[in-house]
């Protein structure tokens, strides 16, 4: 869950990644690696940047005309188990292709509806991790959130939910998005490394799912092609539903086409 647009940078500010060769490609993990021998393999490291749009972190793509991806946490855990289905419904009523960034925990609590939504083709099935922390090597927190705090943990923030995935699904994830969307530098390298590709977003819809759905509307419609939202699919009484359910027919009126992240 994200609540807004800063971060906290150490270095100067990153490049976004338009540019393929910013970041390598997610790859399904080589036979001599491990997550134990990420962890290995990065512990000691010291960050040197923190935040939710570090190279290495896709928060735009190129897009071939007025593409977009509209991406949806389940943050899960108390008070984030629930489902919107009328957001679904939306989805589904548009033919608006989706990627779904679920945590573990909310996957344990929704099982027969995560498999639905896993078989549906209009949504890919992306990892919001284990138990929703920040992705750090130190322990560095976000919203008073506190972050993996090693290596070793870093690496099971992706990899209990990247397991619980591909049971689920029948294929490795692709995508990973932190809880809160913040990552350090180690984190972002560790996440590659698991053959993922760490996301963030170039519009936060919704923040957190605090926003009232007039909010959610104006934001979503500051949309750029190759642009990628970021809101959240687990508090049906947010204003969330009900701002996309204006802002995604308006979008779609001025010619933008959804697309999965590609």
């Amino acid at each position: 869950m994200a609540k807004g647009n800063s971060s906290d940078r150490i270095l100067e500010p990153p490049l976004k990644k338009t540019d393929p060769g910013l970041a390598p490609a997610s790859l399904p993990l080589a036979d001599a690696v491990t997550p134990s021998s990420v962890a290995a393999k990065y512990a000691g490291q010291k960050p040197q940047s923190w935040g939710m749009d570090l190279s290495g972190i896709t928060t735009e793509f190129g897009s071939a005309g007025k593409q977009f991806a509209v991406t949806f946490d389940a943050c899960g855990g108390p008070g984030n188990n629930d489902i919107d289905e009328n957001l679904l419904a939306l989805l589904q009523a548009q033919q608006i292709p989706a990627t779904l960034f679920l945590n573990k925990r909310w996957i344990d609590a929704n099982p027969d509806r995560a498999a639905q939504l896993a078989a549906n083709p209009l949504f890919e099935l992306a990892n919001h991790g284990t138990s929703h922390r920040p992705l750090a090597v130190n322990g560095r927190a976000a919203y008073e959130i506190k972050g993996t705090g090693s290596t070793q943990e870093a690496v099971d923030e992706v990899w209990g939910n990247h397991e619980r995935l591909t049971a689920l699904t029948g294929r490795a994830p692709r995508f990973f998005r932190a809880g809160t969307a913040h990552y350090d530098d180690v984190a972002v390298s560790i996440v590659h490394e698991l053959g993922e590709t760490p996301v963030g977003y170039s519009v936060n819809a919704d923040f957190g799912a605090t926003a009232s759905a007039a909010q959610v509307q104006a934001n979503m419609m500051n949309a750029k092609p190759g642009g990628i939202s970021l809101a959240h699919m687990h508090r049906p009484n947010s204003g969330t539903g009900a701002g996309m359910l204006k802002a995604l027919p308006a979008l779609k009126a001025a010619g933008f086409q959804f697309v999965k992240l590609p």
